[in-house]
């Protein structure tokens, strides 16, 4: 398990065409009958749908600011247990990392983290021979990054072609793929970043499939399989992370009426195109912390998950679908009654909208006395936090790192502890602890602290 062969797509810039390639060579392999493991580098949400299409596998994330690199190789060989190779797509620049702290969380860092070999994504569009000196910095910047080949993006013309694989001949660099600048391999995008493929599967469908023809045509698989093989054990020796609490942890067992069975609480977690946004090991910690867990959409569904305990709402895009999610009154209601009867509620961004009276002037569940507006300004980036009330989630005092990412005001009203103390560009407190509502803009990845689950979990069996 330890030596999957694997793969990181990297770029020197954003748009260079990472998702693209990235999720072609996901579909390509997978249609030579290899079993993919498919990663993101960073907190990215959308991109792992993508992934999921090519490889029929959860898309999953590797953050070394929200989980701390020692957590990046165990989630890397929890995700790949039992593939034949994994493809990992790196984040912004190559270098770029969180800011301010150097390489860490980079796709750089996470490369040196696996021991992976880099396949770095060019866009040749507007240069020839500048191309290698481009490279050279590259593959030189960083000795312990080990940059495998290069796959050169936005080709014009086989003149142009020549052109660049002489310069990059000289420089010593295998070039492992040219894709033609004329490929019809557009993805819509809106306010955050591409459209998520809950929102347009059937187009979504078509165009992973056009990504795979068109890597498939234009790369050498063979080699860039190879170059998987090649990688060797992952560093240090890391077991798969699991999501299993230790035995001594394990929920206390219901003992009235059922015995010896274990009461298993109903925990509804919110999906449908509305809310996308979810690392997949928050539904596998929860699982193994005792609940069932059962995926709703507010979007259609009237009622809440018969026996439902708790609520899980994470992120995702309310803003676009205000008008429906409004409209659903008796699930607000629903919502609004749960609330009221104690049960722990946990919401990330999106959630919190939902929770809100009002977005964009349209009735939300109204269990925060707040409203939520859309705004122009886009707030982005990791912060460090602190519980700065006890909650569901956490108690106070408790530290976890999270990441925003939003175009929304939310206008607190009076009525509510604040749930986070946040240092970003400035300090200041965030979000809102009420009842057993813990609501906030940050998202958090609760592998860093698994004991959060257990705590949502031990709540919704205790309320």
């Amino acid at each position: 398990m330890s030596s999957v062969p694997r793969l990181v797509v990297a770029a020197p810039s954003s748009g260079s065409g990472k998702t693209t390639v990235a999720t072609g060579l996901m579909a390509a392999f997978a249609a030579r009958g290899l079993t993919v493991s498919p990663h993101k580098v960073g907190p990215d949400y959308i991109d792992p749908g993508y992934h999921a299409l090519a490889t029929g596998r959860v898309g999953r994330n590797l953050d070394a600011y929200l989980c701390g690199p020692e957590l990046v190789a165990p989630l890397f060989l929890h995700g790949a247990r039992g593939c034949d190779l994994a493809v990992v797509e790196g984040v912004m620049g190559m270098y770029d990392g969180a800011a301010g702290e150097g390489e860490l969380a980079s796709t750089a860092h996470v490369a040196k983290l696996l021991g992976a070999p880099v396949v770095l994504v060019v866009d040749a569009s507007s240069q020839s021979r500048s191309v290698a000196a481009l490279v050279h910095g590259f593959v030189s910047w960083d000795p312990e990054v080990r940059v495998g080949g290069v796959i050169l993006n936005k080709v014009a013309s086989d003149r142009h072609e020549e052109l660049l694989r002489e310069a990059l001949e000289s420089a010593g660099v295998p070039v492992l793929g040219v894709l033609r600048r004329a490929a019809p391999l557009e993805t819509p995008s809106r306010h955050l970043g591409l459209v998520p493929v809950a929102e347009r599967r059937s187009a979504a469908v078509e165009a992973v499939a056009s990504m795979a023809a068109w890597v498939s045509e234009g790369c050498d698989l063979g080699a860039l399989e190879a170059l998987a093989r090649a990688a060797g054990p992952v560093p240090g020796g890391s077991a798969p992370w699991t999501p299993v609490l230790p035995a001594h942890s394990h929920p206390p067992r219901w003992g009235e009426g059922l015995g010896e069975q274990e009461f298993k609480p109903v925990v509804a977690f919110a999906g449908g195109a509305a809310f996308t946004f979810s690392y997949a090991e928050h539904a596998e910690l929860l699982t193994a912390a005792g609940a069932d867990v059962v995926t709703f959409d507010p979007l259609r569904d009237e009622c809440l998950p018969e026996g439902t305990a708790g609520l899980v709402v994470g992120g995702g895009f309310p803003e676009v679908y205000a008008a429906e999610l409004s409209a659903n009154e008796p699930l607000r209601k629903a919502v609004a009654t749960l609330v009221e009867s104690g049960a722990p509620v946990a919401a990330e961004c999106a959630g919190l909208l939902y929770l809100c009276r009002e977005l964009d002037g349209r009735p939300m569940c109204g269990v925060l006395d707040a409203t939520a507006r859309m705004s122009r300004r886009l707030t982005l980036g990791y912060r460090d936090a602190v519980a700065v009330s006890d909650s569901v989630l956490a108690a106070a005092g408790t530290r976890m790192r999270g990441h925003e990412f939003h175009r929304t005001v939310v206008e607190p009203g009076a009525g509510a502890a604040p749930a986070w103390g946040v240092r970003g560009p400035e300090r200041r407190v965030e979000g809102f602890v009420q009842q057993g509502v813990h609501a906030s803009y940050l998202h958090t990845h609760w592998a860093a602290e698994p004991g959060v689950a257990r705590r949502f979990v031990e709540r919704c069996r205790t309320s």
